[in-house]
């Protein structure tokens, strides 16, 4: 089943990746909750089936995003009441694209239900407590984690205690309390840190300073590459002083209008998807 699977999950994994990037502030998002999920699950002793179904559906939760305009999808301030209710529909859209899929079985259910709270009070279906996928509660609380401790156009990341306090207070409403305590045992312990605030292992997200955090960078760019912020299109060169941590230089440069357009990372795409099919059995 898992090489069966594997390019089916490359498209998937693909279209996340540049539904992602359609706006610059989520760069990352993806791949930071499919990381937070995976630490969660291998923290809980749960099944190794378990940590693929939530590595693949951490990546993919967003999917159904596709539906939603850019004028809803970027709007730069909080959304209206309206807005919000197009954006609220993501989950369940996400759920059937995947109809008659090789992963439908393995992430629908997670995908449609991410965003249902413990209580019932959330979303498409006001699912409650243990009727709430196991996996879907996992990504829920770390979706919700992520979205608070990364910058919006609105709005700065939230400082990490603020977010965790945040967490806490949702025990059992919001929050499936264990996943939830176990998200803030992980945090306070530091164990997230190679996560928060990055695009990839080793990648911390890199600002603009016209824009903010929106400058891509790949684990595949070397020293003296050049980058762009997908803004303003200002030009930035890769550096890592002494072989120590990425950062970029602006070089006073303009990219052509066509750095506007973001390019999928194939090589984290392809590592993502053969760890995760690793944990599933042959």
């Amino acid at each position: 089943m898992p090489v069966q699977m594997k390019q089916e999950l490359v498209g998937l994994f693909t279209m996340a990746a540049m539904i992602e990037a359609r706006d610059p502030f989520t760069v990352g998002h993806a791949w930071r909750v499919s990381r937070y999920c995976r630490l969660i699950a291998e923290n809980s002793v749960q099944s190794e089936a378990l940590i693929a179904q939530v590595s693949i559906a951490g990546f993919l939760h967003d999917l159904g995003k596709i539906g939603i305009s850019d004028a809803v999808l970027t709007r730069p301030e909080h959304l209206i009441e309206s807005e919000y209710e197009i954006v609220k529909e993501h989950s369940a859209v996400g759920a059937r694209l995947l109809a008659g899929h090789p992963v439908e079985s393995l992430v629908a259910d997670v995908i449609r239900h991410h965003h249902e709270h413990f209580d019932g009070t959330g979303y498409p279906d006001g699912l409650a407590g243990q009727n709430i996928p196991l996996a879907a509660r996992i990504v829920g609380v770390c979706d919700a984690f992520d979205a608070m401790t990364s910058t919006r156009p609105w709005r700065k990341a939230m400082p990490l205690d603020k977010v965790l306090g945040i967490i806490e207070a949702g025990y059992g409403t919001q929050f499936d309390q264990d996943f939830a305590e176990r998200l803030v045992r992980l945090a306070r312990g530091g164990d997230l840190s190679h996560i928060l605030g990055h695009s990839d292992l080793g990648v911390p997200i890199q600002n603009c300073p016209n824009c903010g955090p929106c400058v891509t960078v790949f684990r595949t760019h070397r020293a003296g590459d050049k980058v762009y912020c997908r803004m303003c299109a200002n030009e930035f060169e890769v550096q890592y002083p002494n072989g120590g941590t990425l950062r970029t230089v602006p070089t006073g440069g303009k990219g052509r209008p066509s750095v506007a357009v973001a390019e999928p990372d194939a090589e984290l795409i392809s590592r993502l998807i053969l760890d995760a099919l690793g944990h599933l059995p042959h």
